[in-house]
């Protein structure tokens, strides 16, 4: 029987890599994606008869492939990718989720959600257009929600006879952007994802290409599963408290651990009461357990009687994330309407939301030359931004970079339930591009 500590080093292990897909409009990332999952074996045959037979009807004599991933009617019709297409596939090497998401600006929101919890961004682009401005939007996006592994896939290759220099300047470009906003990795590899060069199997047309193909890539490019460096946080989702003859004094506070680990025995600290007490136990799968780990579902016991519920986060006392009102974010602006200074706004962080007022917009960043706009006023649909929120309650943020899960935050628009932003707390990007912060000044009218 495997001891506790040999379980959890076998799931710490495990080799899932869970990349998303992105480009602008046409580049082709559907298409890749459906010669990703044909040539690797990875699509069933009803699957692939339903494609060869869309294709006959739109008078196409050869599957296409992007069809596997563009799922939506609308999608069919007119060719293009509107909503984000998970997939799910293994390899002998590694099991693969990816997320194909449109190119459209207007949907570049989607890029956000399906680049959220990635380990890996495939950034494509078409060989004749080179960096085209939503490939810059996008290797933004990648660089905000710290993607620690970007691919630059230069599609189309065939449509420019291969040519070995047309590749190199693409990827000085994207390289030179990409490193000034902080992407720690850059692969660069030129492809055809209709003829298939270098998708799966090496290319015989570009012999002057000696690097992996994209799925060698995606199946040997390092993923960090070690969970016990995170720092431990657990949102409380329900309180648990049967009060029955079998249960009369059981009070558990039931939730998903949002990062590391937790074990019966140790000292927590309950936020934002800033309360202390002891774990006794921790139920999972309704058995017992001495340690559990992100992201398991699991109750927690503990030793005292706090007045804990739903939003409240449990972290280890010695490592508790400081409170506070005041947010300082960078948000990605996905909502139509546009986000303003004054506007009041329910801020969403894991199980917490609370009322907030949007005090400032001290920048917005321009995607040409990563410069910052100051002081804008507002932010519409696409823009990437700085912003500053008070908060009706204390909130326990962690940076962004620290924490993907317990640093990051929704905007929502009180009235209709709509998500305005997705934010990450603390500094903008790795790089030296990051916004300056000026000092807080307060509004008048509001208390919070």
């Amino acid at each position: 029987m495997t001891s506790t500590t040999e379980q959890f080093a076998d799931v710490a292990a495990t080799t899932l890599l869970r990349f998303a897909t992105a480009g602008s409009v046409d580049d082709g990332k559907s298409t890749l994606v459906g010669r990703l999952l044909h040539d690797s074996k990875s699509v069933l045959t009803d699957q692939l008869e339903a494609v060869e037979a869309a294709s006959l009807k739109r008078g196409q004599e050869a599957p296409d492939l992007a069809l596997l991933t563009d799922g939506l009617r609308a999608e069919r019709e007119q060719g293009i990718t509107i909503d984000v297409a998970y997939r799910y596939f293994a390899t002998p090497r590694r099991r693969f989720i990816l997320a194909d998401t449109p190119g459209h600006v207007q949907y570049t929101r989607n890029m956000v959600t399906g680049a959220s919890t990635a380990e890996l961004a495939v950034v494509l682009v078409d060989a004749r257009n080179g960096v085209v401005e939503q490939t810059r939007r996008h290797a933004a996006v990648a660089a905000l929600l710290r993607v620690p592994h970007v691919v630059l896939a230069v599609n189309k290759m065939d449509l420019v006879d291969y040519a070995e220099p047309v590749f190199a300047a693409i990827a000085e470009e994207f390289t030179r952007y990409a490193s000034e906003l902080g992407v720690p990795e850059i692969t660069a590899i030129p492809i055809s994802a209709l003829a298939g060069d270098n998708v799966v199997e090496p290319s015989a047309n570009m012999d002057w290409y000696g690097g992996p193909t994209v799925l060698e890539h995606l199946e040997t490019v390092p993923v960090s599963h070690d969970l016990t460096a995170c720092h431990a946080r657990f949102p409380v989702q329900y309180v648990i408290r049967p009060q029955t003859a079998e249960h009369p004094d059981y009070r558990g506070y039931a939730g998903q651990i949002a990062a590391g680990a937790f074990r019966v025995g140790e000292q927590i600290t309950v936020l934002p009461s800033g309360k202390t007490s002891t774990i006794t136990a921790i139920d999972a799968l309704g058995e017992s357990v001495d340690i559990a780990w992100a992201p398991q579902s699991v109750t927690i016991r503990l030793a005292d009687d706090i007045d804990i519920s739903r939003g409240d986060l449990l972290a280890p006392a010695g490592d508790a994330p400081a409170t506070s009102q005041d947010v300082e974010a960078t948000v990605c602006h996905v909502a139509d309407q546009p986000l303003t200074v004054g506007q009041r706004v329910l801020l969403k962080h894991t199980t917490r939301t609370v009322k907030a007022i949007v005090k400032e917009i001290p920048s917005r960043l321009t995607l040409d030359d990563l410069s910052q706009h100051p002081e804008p006023g507002q932010l519409v649909a696409n823009d990437i931004g700085r912003v500053r929120i008070r908060t009706a309650e204390p909130l326990a943020l962690d940076a962004y970079a620290d924490s993907r899960r317990t640093g990051s935050f929704l905007l929502i628009d009180p009235a209709d339930g709509t998500t305005l932003a997705a934010g990450m707390a603390g500094e903008a990007f790795a790089g030296a591009k990051a916004a300056a912060v000026a000092e807080t000044t307060e509004d008048e009218g509001w208390a919070f």
